[in-house]
């Protein structure tokens, strides 16, 4: 049982029984972090920290893959999507657009217009500060217009402050049809060529001008020194009713927004508000799945809605929300059990795996395919436990510590860990020194489907060698905060909150120091499972409650937005029709597109989708996997795939690991006729396992190899 407080410490409780104890508020100026070299900024080929933060931010680690990426990289003035709107920055200006979708067989995408443009009436030409930023919110500010934008996400309208004596325009790249104004409450509205209809409400009296070349200005007369607070919003339908709604939720505004984690397997959200009444906010289709009706704090305006790539928006009233994911117990063995008469299959397959391990044989310097042969040595040690074969532990152990300790001592030969000062975190020594090295994370890309295989061979080891999981504790948080690290910006630790998990879309981001219109993009939602999963385990592994509480929540919430977003059922309404014909599991999902290409391969070699979803296989994947339906579609559009030339064996396996949860005979049939099993961090044994534990039951006892 979980402590009902076990989030309440900030960022892990750490176990004082251990005689190594990890402090995640050392000083931010030690010479070491957790034992890790420091970069050589001038052999970086990162980009430098933008002006864009604040003075006030920048003694902090910066954010890597934030919502508001695009804001502080390179010129920041790519759009963002803050839901239910794409905001694109410039100088003195910030342009919206309410997006409409582009849908293809193979893509869909949001199509940005700037459908309002608003700056500064002085002309001036400086660019933006983020002043502030929280999980579900960044406050833009134009120092020589004294406008801020309180961009807080899933807020029906953008919130502009204007300081006395200032004034601001609105423009359109369409022609304005009409304006006109309201007194009472002082709301104007603006209707556009295009047919949008969009509401402005101020906080107090203003003096308004619309001129002949469309430009309607707002200029703030007031005798107090308060600024006055307009707010805008796009009419999401002809609906009257809609209008009433926007009205009735036009005086309370939100500024930042929050997620915590109060309970185990909740999130929830507190927005800090201003002016009169409850907050008017917007959930997408998980928020809507996860939300907790018990509270009774919110109601749920099931017809006020607006459109978006990601499902429909709906309305929800209320200044805090409680979502609630079902529980996925995080365990080291199958959740059901091996069958009992498959050991001796296994225990063949686990002598032979065993038997070749060697570290002559990692021919590899990449992070990723290094870890890969990390967690899947570790995995051997799991299922020689699980099914009682206890003497080849002691092998598998030692080989753990042959590979795992160079990388945590410094002494891996051709790369290794480093901590960069400049946005605070780990890279590597290869991602350091080439940025279009695409299995390393210099620009901090794929950084938990990287280190969640290191984690995850840490667990274990620290699990089957207490003494040795002592001895390297603190490097071993090192790894697992750096992307899953929960303090905020006033912590003292080294690294960001939350580096790749969005708070708001309930998921990870792949992508790192890149810009792109297209915004985030994550492709392996299997790894990113596997990180939180293996950081849960860390916690068993070291009686961390916390840990074990933090990973297992962070994990399920994957799980859902996974089965969410990125698996496709053929009656789902998630998606355009015409994308959903062609697709079971999405390619690339992108916070602004949706792709069925992968990086490394066309729409058409489906199994490379299902490799990127499933893998690695472990414990958890079959909650991942839990819906049997969806997976018998799955395995039925991707089959035929298997028959094009040149497909390896190493996607076959794979393809047939998911068809043994319907129909298990069938599958380890054609395991056994294949004769590479050894690529991707899988093994024949781990194979077995998988197939065999979802038959039933068995009893474990001890052998050895005859």
């Amino acid at each position: 049982m979980m402590p009902e407080n076990y989030y309440r410490t900030a960022p892990f409780k750490q176990n004082k029984s251990n005689s190594k104890q990890h402090n995640l508020h050392k000083n931010l100026d030690d010479e070491q972090p957790f034992h890790f070299p420091i970069a050589d900024s001038e052999d970086e080929e990162l980009p430098d920290p933008p002006s864009f933060f604040s003075e006030n931010l920048l003694s902090s680690p910066l954010p890597t893959h934030s919502f508001f990426q695009n804001f502080v990289l390179n010129g920041g003035d790519i759009e963002e999507y803050i839901h239910p709107y794409l905001i694109e920055p410039s100088d003195s200006s910030v342009s919206i657009c309410y997006p409409s979708l582009s849908v293809s067989p193979h893509s869909i995408h949001q199509v940005f217009t700037r459908d309002l443009t608003i700056s500064s009436s002085k002309g001036s030409h400086s660019s933006h500060v983020i002043s502030s930023f929280s999980d579900l919110s960044v406050t833009l500010e134009f120092p020589s217009s004294n406008l801020t934008f309180y961009l807080v996400r899933g807020s029906p309208y953008v919130t502009v402050s204007l300081s006395q004596h200032e004034s601001l325009s609105i423009t359109s790249i369409h022609k304005i049809s009409s304006f006109s104004s309201n007194a009472s409450p002082i709301k104007y509205t603006l209707q556009l060529h295009n047919g949008q209809k969009w509401l402005i409400y101020t906080s107090s009296p203003t003096i308004f001008s619309f001129s002949l070349d469309m430009k309607l200005t707002f200029s703030n007369i007031s005798s107090e020194e308060a600024p006055v607070m307009l707010r805008i919003a796009v009419m999401p339908d002809s609906s009257s009713k809609s209008e009433v709604v926007l009205d009735r939720y036009s005086f309370c505004y939100p500024i930042s927004g929050d997620a915590l984690f109060s309970k185990p397997y909740c999130v929830e959200y507190k927005w800090e508000k201003k002016g009169l009444g409850i907050l008017l906010m917007l959930a997408h289709p998980l928020h809507l799945q996860l939300l907790s009706k018990d509270e009774g704090n919110v109601t749920v305006l099931e017809h006020f809605k607006y459109r978006s790539i990601d499902g429909d928006l709906i309305g929800v009233v209320g200044d805090s929300w409680l979502l609630e994911a079902e529980h996925v117990p995080v365990t080291w063995h199958s959740a059901r059990g091996v069958n009992q008469d498959s050991y001796d299959e296994i225990k063949q397959a686990l002598c032979r795996d065993v038997g070749a391990l060697s570290s002559s044989n990692i021919d590899t310097t990449s992070s990723f395919y290094y870890g890969k042969s990390i967690a899947r040595a570790a995995r051997l040690a799991m299922i020689a436990e699980e099914v009682g074969f206890l003497d080849l532990i002691s092998l598998v152990k030692k080989f753990l510590k042959e590979i795992i300790q160079p990388w945590l001592d410094g002494t891996f030969e051709g790369n290794g860990f480093l901590y960069e000062n400049q946005w605070g975190g780990l890279i590597t020594e290869l991602g350091s020194d080439d940025s279009e090295e695409k299995f390393e994370f210099g620009f901090y890309k794929n950084r938990h489907s990287h280190l969640g295989y290191f984690v995850y061979g840490i667990a274990v080891l620290a699990k089957i060698d207490p003494n040795w999981g002592n001895k390297y504790r603190s490097e071993a948080y090192s790894l697992m905060e750096d992307f899953m690290n929960l303090g905020g910006k006033d912590s003292k630790s080294k690294y960001t909150r939350l580096r790749c998990f969005d708070l708001f879309m309930l998921h990870s981001w792949d992508s790192g120091l890149e810009d792109s219109a297209d915004g985030r993009d994550q492709t392996d939602s299997g790894e990113a499972v596997n990180a939180y999963y293996s950081a849960a385990l860390m916690g068993l592994a070291y009686n961390d409650a916390n840990l074990v509480a933090i990973g297992s929540t962070l994990a399920a919430l994957e799980i859902h937005a996974a089965q969410m977003w990125c698996h496709l059922k053929m009656d789902d309404n998630k998606c355009s029709d015409e994308f959903t014909k062609e697709n079971r599991l999405m390619g690339i999902l992108w916070s602004n597109k949706r792709e069925s290409r992968t990086w490394f391969a066309p729409p058409a070699w489906k199994e490379h989708r299902l490799a990127f979803h499933v893998l690695p296989l472990l414990p958890i994947s079959e909650f991942l996997y839990s819906n049997v339906g969806f997976v018998k579609e799955v395995v039925e559009w991707t089959m035929p795939c298997l028959n094009r030339v040149g497909v390896e064996e190493k996607w076959k396996w794979l393809v047939y690991a998911m068809e043994g949860i319907y129909d298990n005979e069938a599958a380890l049939k054609k395991i056994r006729e294949l004769k590479s099993f050894d690529d991707e961090g899988n093994s024949l044994s781990n194979l077995l396992w998988w197939l065999h534990s979802r038959k039933g039951h068995g009893d474990h006892h001890q052998d050895s190899c005859n």
